[in-house]
């Protein structure tokens, strides 16, 4: 037997995501905050500052899916037979 039986592990949820209780709570704190942040973010677009402008289009239309070229240039062996 490896004992496998006798590990306890741990209790509560150490690092996962956090309880509904907690993300009620912090909208209830940030709630009477959010229209000081939209009239921010409606300043910082109306300056033209690009980072407002990214963060308002991130949300209002969606943030792009990211593309990857996976073309490959050059054939590369995957492992090396005899001495390098």
């Amino acid at each position: 037997m490896d004992n496998r039986v006798n590990n306890k592990g741990t209790i509560g949820n150490k690092g996962g995501r956090p309880s509904k209780s907690d993300e009620v709570a912090m909208i209830e704190k940030l709630t009477p905050m959010l229209s000081k942040a939209y009239e921010a973010l409606e300043k910082g677009v109306e300056a033209g500052d690009f980072k407002f402008v990214q963060l308002y289009f991130n949300y209002y239309a969606g943030k792009p899916k990211e593309t990857r070229d996976l073309n490959v240039n050059q054939e590369q062996p995957i492992f090396y037979i005899g001495e390098e």
